[in-house]
């Protein structure tokens, strides 16, 4: 079966290097377009899904911001399969820190390449990279990351809008993620001391889990 990965937050399928899956599944990663200014993630999601063929059956693979563009494609293309890691299935379950700085607009004030910054705090206590090679991975994907769209993206999340649970969704996510936590989120996998960059660092435990639910 096709399966679609989207990777997250202004990252790309680096991510998703250490993933082993069955054969029979036909890994396509979907590659970033450019937002429209003012775009919606509902309407940018729309955008990206015309890559996707939709002649025969597909599943759905999101990381992050990715998961969130997979609930809304979800939503309109109805895949087979839709799996969301380290995401946010309803905006209800974001951070209320996070909907309440999208209300006051609080992300207008900061400068684009600012977000870009990385550092100890970000890489070790937010994202939880452990080992030498987790935080070189993490910096490059911020070095490479557009900062435009990174703030897009940020936006978009903060002003997210969704109530509606997709059919055949998937939520796997991490007990020590610092990042998208939810005390009212209810994962169908729950990964012991999984961080925010647990598809990378839990790659083997990630990966028996899709294999399970595409096969």
């Amino acid at each position: 079966m096709n399966t679609y990965f989207i990777s997250g937050l202004g990252a790309d399928k680096r991510i998703f290097s250490k993933l082993k899956l069955n054969e029979k599944i036909n890994i396509i990663h979907i590659e970033w377009i450019n937002p429209v200014k003012h775009e919606l993630l509902s309407a940018y999601a729309e955008r990206l899904s015309k890559v996707i063929d939709k002649s025969q059956p597909f599943a759905l693979v999101g990381v992050s911001f990715g998961g969130m563009i997979a609930v809304e494609i979800a939503k309109v293309l109805k895949p087979a399969t839709t799996i969301i890691i380290s995401s946010t299935m309803l905006s209800t379950q974001l951070p209320a820190l996070y909907r309440f700085a999208g209300k006051l607009g609080l992300l207008n004030f900061i400068p684009a390449r600012l977000l870009k910054s990385s550092n100890q705090l970000t890489q070790n206590y937010y994202f939880g990279t452990r080992s030498s090679s987790e935080k070189t991975l993490l910096s490059k994907i911020i070095k490479d990351t557009d900062p435009y769209f990174l703030k897009w993206a940020i936006r978009s999340i903060l002003s997210w809008e969704n109530k509606i649970k997709p059919a055949r969704i998937f939520h796997i996510h991490g007990t020590n993620d610092k990042i998208l936590y939810s005390k009212t989120a209810k994962p169908d996998f729950v990964i012991e001391n999984g961080t925010h960059f647990m598809v990378y660092q839990n790659a083997k435990e990630i990966s028996g889990i899709i294999d399970k639910l595409l096969l």
